[in-house]
């Protein structure tokens, strides 16, 4: 058994569900610290996070992921216990196994042999470890890229270990993501029994030609690097449960997951010309769950592709697709971004997997974009 594969073992038996850490990153924080890590434990809230870092002066690079993962829905679906790993046909079982336990194993395996073959190297190597990714996101990366900031600490290159491969290990990298902005919508008409609607107002028909308006609309094309800004409703409520009362209130929960072709004032402005176009009463917030980002080619860029090459023999493809990720909190700093881990078919589902084989060689890509970036 590879020290990955035993690591990543070690922290899925440990059921971190969503911000309780469960002691992964104390864990993490002893293998680390025995290789000359500097540990700091940040709590805030219910949330746990460690930086740790290695060495004094930048450039820094950092590994960033979590060790929390998502409930995982009824244990009777899944062939075996999902906080029980288990290695089946070159798969290895169990939740966080792709997202991303895996990953941070790799992290860590990957300094400990590039640190026992460069124990003096230049710039720092860091680890932003949060455990409330898959929750809130309020108590994690986003606190301690504050308080970094805050003391004038500065990461140069940071690898989020997100699942981002599709077909094999290093395959696709995230090198940006889309904006996210949540809309809460609450349109308000007049209660009244259905059969005499003309002393009631349905808000359930007055949302209908503006909802239908707002989901129409071209709000952009993209560009090269992103595809065109979409608006999806996820949650649309109204009634009473009865069938013979009009409601007052209907309430529409809305996203746009949108490009770097338009800022998320634009996105609000235009959703509220369209609601004061129909004439609604309404009432609306909103959350921006982070704005659009995108590492050009540069350094890190170049040494993703050429670690990835090395180790794999094929091309990686850069991409922008897919969820947000805690990228969105570091890339502002300034710091150059990717996203690179292991297949994401199976994350957040039932009977989740990594592949042992992937585990290892995601490691040794890991320990060469160490050594292109982080030289004796």
């Amino acid at each position: 058994m590879s020290d990955t594969l035993a690591l990543t073992i070690d922290l899925i038996k440990r059921p971190s569900i969503t911000p309780d850490d469960h002691g992964c990153q104390q864990l993490l924080a002893d293998r680390l610290s025995a290789i000359g890590f500097t540990i700091e434990h940040l709590r805030f809230g219910d949330t746990d996070n460690i930086w740790a870092r290695k060495g004094l002066n930048g450039p820094v690079l950092a590994f960033a992921g979590h060790t929390d993962v998502v409930p995982t829905g009824p244990v009777e679906n899944w062939s075996s216990d999902p906080f029980k790993p288990e290695i089946r046909d070159g798969l290895l079982y169990g939740r966080g196994a792709a997202d991303m336990k895996g990953s941070i194993a790799a992290f860590v395996t990957a300094c400990e042999r590039f640190v026992a073959d460069h124990p003096i190297h230049t710039g720092s190597i860091a680890f932003l470890i949060t455990s409330d990714e898959e929750g809130p996101a309020t108590g994690g990366t986003v606190k301690v890229i504050e308080t970094l900031e805050a003391r004038g600490e500065k990461i140069d290159w940071c690898i989020v270990g997100e699942p981002t491969s599709t077909d094999k290990v290093g395959d696709v990298v995230k090198n940006g993501r889309r904006g996210s902005l949540n809309g809460r919508l609450t349109i308000h008409g007049k209660q009244g029994h259905i059969a005499y609607p003309h002393l009631a107002n349905n808000p359930i028909h007055l949302a209908v030609p503006a909802l239908t308006e707002l989901c129409a609309i071209e709000w952009d094309q993209g560009n090269a690097d992103f595809p065109p800004t979409r608006f999806q409703i996820s949650n649309l409520n109204s009634g009473t449960g009865a069938t013979n009362v009009i409601p007052a209130t209907a309430e529409v929960v809305f996203n746009f997951r949108y490009s770097t072709e338009v800022t998320d004032e634009q996105l609000q402005a235009g959703v509220i010309a369209i609601l004061d176009k129909h004439g609604l009463t309404y009432d609306l917030s909103w959350e921006l769950s982070g704005k659009p980002f995108r590492t050009a080619s540069g350094a890190l860029v170049d040494a993703v592709r050429a670690a990835i090459a090395k180790v794999t023999g094929y091309q990686t493809e850069l991409s922008t697709s897919g969820g947000t990720s805690d990228g969105r909190f570091i890339a502002p700093t300034g710091a150059q971004v990717i996203e690179l881990g292991p297949l994401n078919a199976t994350i957040h589902q039932v009977d989740e997997c990594v592949s042992v084989a992937d585990l290892d060689t995601l490691s040794v890509i890991y320990q060469s974009l160490l050594s292109e970036l982080i030289s004796d």
